[in-house]
């Protein structure tokens, strides 16, 4: 309830950090382990049970996964890399870091992922990589854009931040490019504080992302390469150990809240998710297109419903980046898109609340 007695809105995101986060955080730091130790450890080969056993190396943010897997694959100055635009701008500025230049595709309009006839056109002599983003967690077209990648010789590089659980064709985000990156970040659909996951099949790439991300390190003092700071704490690996747990659980809550939602909104002007042909959708965000998006988002505010505009601003239209290139499925979703409460904390009354709330919005404008 707020100062003014009308009730909060319902919120477009709620991190879970109860009881056994808590404990588990507590019981680690008694133990006076507190950095990259059995925790971070334990957590890596359970998370390796959601990408077919892959192998998997904790870092300290989803950021920092994505920069070092381009590091370890040598990618850096004189380099491109292919990325959406429509993203948050961790996906560019991972590339920006390490040296290289982000190239931006467009999107395709129904799935808000990049679009593989548009990556395929942007191929030149200094491309070095792909690395489609699982936006909302919807995986990306990973059937299409893989004989890309093979054709050119391109490493491809899932940006999987938003898609814990996410498939294609079955086949787990995370475990169909040479790498994929993973955020622990609190609003994810799961956390650990904060945190990412690097997956892979190479061992030599796993050993190589381990060496970075300790200062180039695995005994101490035995510096074999120049490398960073980036390790995982093991408060973070334990509190993400408890999420991971209950990930199962709290994926099919979405997905039940996301298909309650698609029966209950029948306004014409809006447009609920797509899912395509062989994906499992996993709902980190349930995006609409809607009309007059900052004033349905006010409306829906009056009605007690949260909203959220993810991505308002492409990243080829953010100050480092300014490229002016035209995407215009880019900017028409930047413009249009609203995400709605989905998270696993959304009541049956709340969603129906929701659904009611959006069609009335729809049919006041």
């Amino acid at each position: 309830m707020s100062s003014s007695g009308v009730p909060a809105p319902i919120p477009p995101a709620r991190p879970v950090i109860g009881d056994a986060e808590i404990e588990a955080a507590v019981r680690v730091l008694r133990t006076g382990r507190v950095v990259q130790g059995p925790e971070v450890a334990a957590f890596e080969e359970e998370f390796a049970e959601l990408v077919e056993g892959r192998s998997c190396v904790a870092v300290n943010s989803g950021t920092s996964a994505l920069q070092l897997t381009l590091l370890a694959l040598g990618v850096g100055g004189g380099d491109e890399v292919i990325v959406p635009s429509f993203s948050f701008a961790a996906t560019a500025n991972a590339v920006r870091l390490v040296g290289a230049e982000p190239v931006f595709a467009d999107i395709d309009p129904r799935t808000y992922c990049v679009d593989p006839d548009a990556v395929a056109a942007l191929v030149g002599p200094r491309t070095a990589a792909i690395m489609p983003v699982h936006l909302y967690g919807h995986p990306a077209a990973l059937d299409r854009l893989t004989p890309v990648a093979e054709r050119h010789g391109l490493a491809l590089v899932e940006d999987a931040c938003q898609a814990h659980g996410a498939a294609l064709h079955a086949r787990p985000a995370g475990a169909h490019g040479v790498a994929g990156c993973f955020s622990f970040y609190p609003t994810k659909n799961m956390h650990a504080l904060e945190g990412g996951m690097v997956t892979t099949a190479d061992p030599e790439l796993a050993r190589t992302l381990r060496l970075l991300r300790n200062q180039g390190m695995e005994q101490p003092y035995v510096n074999e390469i120049v490398g960073a700071n980036m390790r995982m704490t093991d408060v973070n690996a334990a509190v993400g150990r408890v999420q991971l747990a209950r990930l199962t659980e709290w994926t099919e809550r979405r997905r039940a809240n996301a298909k309650r939602l698609d029966a209950l909104i029948t306004a014409d002007a809006v447009t609920t998710p797509y899912v395509a042909d062989g994906a499992r959708h996993v709902y980190h965000q349930y995006t609409l297109r809607v009309p007059e998006r900052d004033r349905f988002r006010a409306e829906l505010a009056a009605r007690g419903v949260g909203s959220a505009a993810y991505y308002p601003t492409p990243i080829h239209r953010l100050a480092p980046y300014s490229t002016g290139d035209r995407l215009p499925e880019t900017e028409r979703a930047a413009a249009e898109v609203l995400s709605l409460p989905v998270h696993p904390g959304v009541t049956d009354r709340e969603i129906e609340h929701i659904a009611d709330a959006v069609d009335s919005v729809a049919g006041s404008l």
